[in-house]
């Protein structure tokens, strides 16, 4: 496919990181395959992840089509960019859609990206995950990649003002070995050992991290920061799940 919007996008990013002065870590990336499909599934911590997820694949070459909430699409400024760079628009009223385009996109040998915790998480730490990416993956035959992001919530995250100027922030990308689920299997089992997987790269991000600063708010609770804990997180993001069918209705 005509590749128009996306390099520029790449090109202006980088710039913008070389001036801010960002500190951007990238580690593992020789496991992202340089052709054919693959599932490239991040931890998520900030509404700028799909940026820095990409990036995981930008050593080996790959452009990553991220399936992200039809609402960012509707935009007047996100969405031409976001059909320009031919990501995947995600109705949660109508997910088979989605889900037949990323089909699609990898027997194409596309890197098609994937938020599994569906949201962002409020306590820094992997929510519980939906086993879209493993059937993805199975069912095409493609290696699935568990990625962690660490830094990019200081950034902008959900309940806190954008920071995006700031500089010197380290940022670190981790990626992790593939796994191969493979039609026939659990893929259950797959989803919890994905999600093991990752929960163990994060924590690794978040011990080897330039900065460990105690009672930040970006830190998370069990590592001294004063983040919300899991319940608390699922607590607050079930109030604005009522609050936001509260305004619905």
């Amino acid at each position: 496919m005509a590749e128009i919007v996306y390099p520029p996008v790449i090109g202006a990013l980088r710039t913008m990181f070389r001036v801010l002065d960002m500190r951007i870590d990238i580690v593992g990336a020789e496991h992202v395959p340089t052709t054919g499909g693959a599932v490239l599934v991040s931890n998520h911590i900030s509404y700028l992840d799909f940026i820095f997820a990409g990036l995981a694949a930008r050593p080996s070459g790959r452009l990553v089509r991220f399936m992200a909430k039809k609402e960012v699409f509707d935009n007047k400024i996100s969405g031409p960019l976001m059909r320009g760079m031919h990501h995947i628009p995600v109705d949660r009223a109508e997910g088979a859609g989605a889900y037949v385009a990323a089909l699609r996109a990898l027997k194409a040998g596309e890197v098609v990206g994937v938020f599994a915790e569906a949201t962002i998480s409020r306590s820094f730490t992997i929510k519980e995950i939906k086993n879209g990416a493993v059937r993805m993956a199975a069912a095409t035959n493609s290696p699935m990649i568990p990625v962690a992001l660490w830094g990019t919530q200081r950034l902008w995250t959900k309940g806190r003002k954008r920071a995006i100027a700031q500089r010197h922030i380290p940022i670190t990308i981790m990626v992790g070995e593939p796994m191969h689920p493979k039609r026939g299997e659990d893929m259950e089992a797959h989803t919890v050992e994905l999600r093991r997987r990752m929960s163990e790269m994060v924590d690794k991000a978040q011990r080897g991290y330039a900065e460990i600063p105690e009672g930040v708010w970006w830190q998370p609770a069990h590592l001294g920061g004063s983040a919300p804990t899991p319940e608390e997180a699922e607590a607050l993001d079930a109030a604005e799940r009522e609050a936001r069918e509260a305004k619905r209705d």
